[in-house]
């Protein structure tokens, strides 16, 4: 199959790549950029697992294709915190117990930053509605909703 070139940015680092025209971003990103924080969960755009922030929106990365990046910025989970300092909903999934056995939390902690860095002052009812296409198998989501409340109170204090 015919490789597309593409040009993008990927947690500030440009990326000049030929991708199949049929490759996901999350293919992209996991195994041709080599990282593996975002996860494939249902492959259909269902689950959350493989969010990532597509020019500030978040983006479920197995429903875009690859080539679809050319010209974007791209954020995975490895990019949203600094050399020994976690982002502060990375930091409060990690005080609240948010993480569980970690495989959606990348997905949710990108959802909830991109939710945040929108809106920190989001009521949670609305919080709650708009992390509702991220699922996690493995709790009642309790424990998650406080993170992500954390975070807020964290991120508009620091505002």
């Amino acid at each position: 199959m015919r490789k597309h070139p593409i040009s993008f940015t990927v947690n500030g680092d440009l990326q000049e790549l030929f991708v199949e025209p049929r490759k996901t971003l999350l293919a992209v990103i996991r195994d041709t950029i080599g990282l593996t924080g975002t996860k494939e969960g249902c492959s259909t755009g269902d689950c959350g697992a493989c969010t990532v922030i597509v020019d500030g929106e978040p983006v479920t990365s197995c429903m875009m294709l690859g080539v679809s990046a050319n010209g974007k910025e791209v954020t995975t989970i490895e990019g949203i915190s600094n050399p020994g300092e976690l982002h502060p909903v990375q930091q409060a999934f990690l005080e609240k117990g948010g993480y569980q056995c970690g495989f959606c939390t990348p997905g949710f902690i990108m959802a909830a930053k991109a939710l945040l860095d929108d809106n920190p002052d989001i009521p949670e009812d609305e919080m709650r509605h708009a992390l509702g296409g991220n699922i996690c198998r493995c709790t009642g989501y309790t424990k998650i909703i406080e993170a992500v409340l954390s975070a807020a109170e964290t991120m508009r204090a620091n505002a």
